[in-house]
């Protein structure tokens, strides 16, 4: 299994992500307005959206690619399918 780029792109991401979602909790405990609250949320989840294509982008250049090169790729396809599956609804 390939590793990802995790230290110098994904992490610090994360950890970004990790904060926003403090920061979203503040403003539940907050009692802020309803709409600027699922602003925040939106946000969130698009910021990690980007997270996702980005590791499903590194699976798809290294461990798919790798699979498929053996001539293997079926599985990791299928897969891969039934992860963007998930990730679209």
């Amino acid at each position: 299994m390939a590793r990802y780029p995790a230290h110098t792109q994904i992490l610090p991401r994360l950890r970004r992500i990790e904060g926003q979602v403090r920061g979203i909790a503040r403003m539940v405990e907050g009692r802020r307005y309803c709409i600027d609250i699922v602003q925040q949320l939106t946000a969130a989840r698009r910021a990690l959206d980007q997270v996702s294509l980005k590791v499903m982008s590194h699976h798809i250049n290294t461990c798919v690619s790798e699979a498929i090169r053996k001539r293997e790729g079926a599985g990791k396809v299928n897969e891969l399918m039934q992860t963007i599956t998930r990730f679209v609804k």
